[in-house]
């Protein structure tokens, strides 16, 4: 997927239809990728769940934004965990 589909998915996950966000959200994308890499995960942008996790981990970044020590939701720290072990358990 391209940072434009995944740009509109963030959009869609967070219920913004305005483009005034769309700088932002872009920029969120982008670090959303630098962090999953530094958990050592190799991205593989044709695959859906690599693709969801991206996102998923973009719309976090923008809601922590707003709340005091915003923890990361179970779930994303699950998804994140459950891509090392499939990566790592992969490759030995």
């Amino acid at each position: 997927m391209t940072n434009g589909d995944l740009l509109t998915m963030v959009k869609a996950n967070l219920a913004i239809t305005s483009a005034a966000w769309n700088t932002y959200l872009e920029q969120l994308v982008q670090v959303a990728r630098k962090e999953i890499a530094r958990e050592g995960i190799t991205i593989d942008d044709e695959a859906i769940d690599d693709c969801n996790l991206i996102v998923m981990y973009a719309s976090y970044l923008y809601r922590k934004r707003v709340e005091d020590n915003a923890a990361m939701p179970r779930m994303l720290r699950y998804a994140l965990n459950n891509r090392v072990m499939a990566e790592k358990g992969a490759t030995t």
